[in-house]
């Protein structure tokens, strides 16, 4: 029985950290490429998730977590282009400041918008319950997002990997001296890739929604998280940072149910223990600035 627990608690930590790998991928690739601390990344999650909860009441739950994505996605091309290009080859705690800022207006901006207190948002009703898996119970709901985030990490994944842009975001990242020597402009792939990061950031955010609290200060919850997810997987690294997401959903999970009140503090250590023995990550390559 002890065990039978334990397994499904390891499924629970693996939904948590496929929440965790939307937001934390998309922010790893904008400072991988641009060299940009994106301190308002977590400001385009809670959009996502206010978007998606406003959409669902009009257009039903399916429309709502296509929608909401793609117009954050949107949102992000003149984020890239009106703020985040200024500072590519700026001092980065500019671009700190700046993002920092942006993301202080988003969620006052959300305050006014929507009010001060959490929305309600519900699990479809075809999702509602659960199945059992052998001599497992699984949510149909947390079973859904499994599938979703697998079905993301492979696109990106093949996007990043047997794609032309892929191959020029991948250089971008590890040699973009050469890049330039090549005559390829980044900044066209960095408007791509921004649009990527904050539309699974938001997509996050619609997903997430009937199973978190949809509050203003949501965003600022899980930025932190997803710095540390970041850092522990590596700089520059794709499948460093799926792995630590996954590693940080699965222990904080475990840790919430046998030591509720070292949930939080489990992530920090965890940290701790991997840069002590993996200064750059897990996975961490050796990046340069953008150019």
């Amino acid at each position: 029985m002890q065990l039978e627990f334990l397994l499904e608690q390891v499924v629970n930590g693996l939904v948590l950290g496929g929440y965790y790998l939307l937001i934390s991928l998309g922010l790893s690739l904008i400072f991988s490429v641009g060299g940009v601390v994106n301190l308002a990344h977590g400001a385009f999650y809670a959009l996502g998730a206010y978007a998606s909860v406003e959409v669902t009441q009009y257009l039903g739950f399916g429309p709502a977590v296509v929608i909401s994505p793609v117009a954050v996605a949107i949102l992000g091309i003149f984020f890239e282009r009106f703020i985040l290009r200024r500072f590519y080859t700026a001092d980065p705690i500019f671009g700190l400041l700046v993002t920092f800022g942006l993301a202080m207006v988003t969620e006052q901006a959300i305050r006014i918008i929507w009010g001060a207190a959490p929305l309600s948002a519900s699990i479809p009703p075809a999702f509602h319950g659960s199945v059992f898996v052998g001599d497992f119970l699984f949510s149909r709901y947390r079973l859904l997002i499994l599938a979703v985030v697998a079905l993301v990490l492979l696109g990106v994944w093949f996007l990043l990997q047997r794609t032309s842009f892929g191959r020029v975001v991948r250089a971008g990242i590890q040699r973009p001296d050469m890049v330039a020597a090549l005559g390829i402009r980044l900044e066209p792939y960095m408007m791509a890739v921004v649009m990527l990061g904050v539309g699974m950031a938001a997509l996050g955010g619609a997903f997430f929604a009937p199973i978190t609290v949809v509050q203003p200060a949501m965003g600022d919850e899980i930025i932190t998280v997803a710095f540390v997810v970041v850092v522990i997987g590596g700089l520059g690294s794709f499948w460093g940072v799926v792995i630590a997401a996954l590693l940080v959903g699965v222990v904080r999970g475990i840790t919430i149910n046998y030591v509720p009140a070292a949930g939080e503090a489990s992530i920090y250590i965890l940290m701790f223990a991997v840069l002590l023995v993996r200064p750059r990550g897990l996975l961490g390559e050796r990046i340069e600035k953008f150019e």
